[in-house]
């Protein structure tokens, strides 16, 4: 029974080989039934999901990559700013360290003026050392914060006292600056102490 049974399946096999009209293919046979699998729909299925998961992973790794780059571009971007501002502040604590030397040359020159004594050739030299400095001190980039007449501005003054306007425009402008304030590119390194009309 068993060979006639396997005679059988194979006799159908060699029909079902020479047959090239038919998309299926017998599997085993369980009790008698002919259990039949197609394999171009499985196999188109099978190739479109595969298709379609290798352009999901391409799509994945397109945006990892872009990802990467944005974040790299980024950081390159954030160092050379960070490097630039560094480079521009290097001589900060020198500059706000001379700051003093600046002061005691105007008060100097000012006292100068108000003096009755005729003392041109000594003011002509303070006034060309003071000048020299500034030249030196504002090619690194330091700059006089203007506040006279300037509305208070808590960026860039710090109040000392405050006192009755003189006109009625002057409320909230600085009316006398005691001490000058400076800035190194754009950047306060010493607050202007001014006294407040109010």
């Amino acid at each position: 029974m068993e060979n006639t049974h396997l005679e059988q399946e194979n006799e159908e096999l060699k029909n079902e080989s020479n047959n090239n009209e038919t998309d299926s293919v017998p599997t085993e046979d369980n009790g008698g039934s002919d259990n039949v699998a197609t394999t171009d729909t499985e196999g188109g299925a099978g190739n479109d999901t595969m298709t379609t998961d290798v352009a999901q992973l391409l799509q994945d790794e397109k945006d990892k990559y872009l990802r990467l780059y944005s974040e790299f571009d980024n950081y390159r971007k954030r160092t050379a700013k960070d490097r630039l501002e560094w480079m521009q502040t290097a001589s900060k604590d020198l500059i706000v360290s001379l700051l003093p030397v600046v002061d005691d040359f105007e008060r100097a020159l000012k006292a100068m003026e108000q003096s009755s004594e005729n003392n041109e050739s000594a003011k002509e030299g303070i006034l060309l050392i003071y000048n020299k400095l500034m030249g030196l001190l504002q090619k690194s980039g330091l700059q006089a914060v203007t506040s006279i007449g300037e509305v208070f501005d808590v960026e860039k003054h710090e109040a000392i006292t405050q006192f009755a306007a003189p006109t009625e425009d002057l409320k909230g402008k600085v009316i006398d600056e005691v001490e000058k304030g400076y800035m190194l590119h754009d950047k306060i390194i010493r607050f202007a102490k001014v006294v407040v009309g109010n």
